[in-house]
């Protein structure tokens, strides 16, 4: 499914933190990498605009983020097997744009470490999960990173009981297989009493394995429940072994566009990279 993956850069020390899970990932999969830099055409200094002409100074501008972009990572990500890409505009329209018009079944890119990742709202990051069609993932704190060796395989998948919940499912279990990971499904449910807690466990699991069974999912289930589901579902999450948390993106129609609220928690939270689809 996923054998074309692009990796947006910005020359950051992120970029460079994950550029080795990049490669694993890539690995794994048996795909292929692209790098994407976006640059700012109009980016100058009012000097520069003063003593030249505004398209002489964008090309100069181009020519030097396409020389930084072809020599970045370029021992592990060779320009012979690897290509480089260079646009100019908005960073996170246009590597959307690119990830579509370009064929491209995946992005990895960082959601760097510190504050940026605590105000996630508003990235280049989260406007990409917004705007992309083609499944995203993101990594944890990528300052910090340890990518484990190819033999852990450990996928876990959130699911719910939307309408996209059988899509995704089967997208999950075809990219677990194509990986070669073991996958397994979390769910959780908000019950304020306790005498409610089995019934509730109960009727989810029943409705989410007729999901499985239309996707073609037998992917062994847990069902977390507390009044708070935001909570249930980050602290099953944070207990979880695995290597990834494939999680399912809203539409993109509607006032909140894509990305809801514990979508965003997860992204943000996740001690372990985020694969949302």
């Amino acid at each position: 499914m996923i054998q074309r993956i692009l990796f947006p850069v910005d020359f950051s020390g992120a970029c460079v933190a994950i550029a080795g899970y990049v490669r694993r990932a890539a690995a794994v999969l048996g795909a292929s990498v692209t790098l994407v830099h976006v640059f700012d055409l109009a980016g100058n200094n009012g000097y520069e605009i003063y003593a030249r002409p505004p398209s002489e100074v964008a090309e100069e501008h181009r020519v030097i983020a396409q020389e930084k972009l072809d020599s970045f990572l370029a021992s592990e990500f060779p320009l012979a097997e690897c290509p480089r890409i260079l646009l100019s505009g908005d960073a996170a329209v246009q590597i959307a744009r690119e990830a579509k018009t370009g064929g491209f079944d995946l992005i990895i890119m960082p959601t760097h470490a510190g504050r940026f990742r605590r105000m996630l709202l508003g990235s280049t990051t989260a406007k990409v999960l917004n705007d992309s069609d083609c499944p995203v993932l993101t990594t944890e704190h990528a300052e910090t990173m340890a990518p484990r060796p190819l033999e852990h395989r450990e996928w876990l998948c959130a699911v719910g009981l939307d309408g996209n919940a059988e899509k995704m499912l089967r997208f999950a279990t075809q990219s677990a297989a194509a990986a070669r990971a073991r996958l397994s499904l979390i769910h959780a449910i908000r019950a304020n009493r306790s005498d409610l807690d089995a019934a509730a466990t109960e009727e989810a699991r029943q409705r989410i394995e007729k999901i499985q069974k239309a996707a073609g999912c037998d992917a062994p289930l847990q069902i977390a429940v507390d009044p708070n589901i935001e909570h249930a579902l980050v602290e099953a999450v944070g207990r979880s072994d695995a290597d990834v948390l494939i999680i399912g993106r809203g539409p993109r129609d509607g006032p909140y566009g894509r990305m809801r609220d514990l979508t965003y928690l997860l992204v943000r939270d996740s001690p372990f990279p985020v694969l949302s689809f």
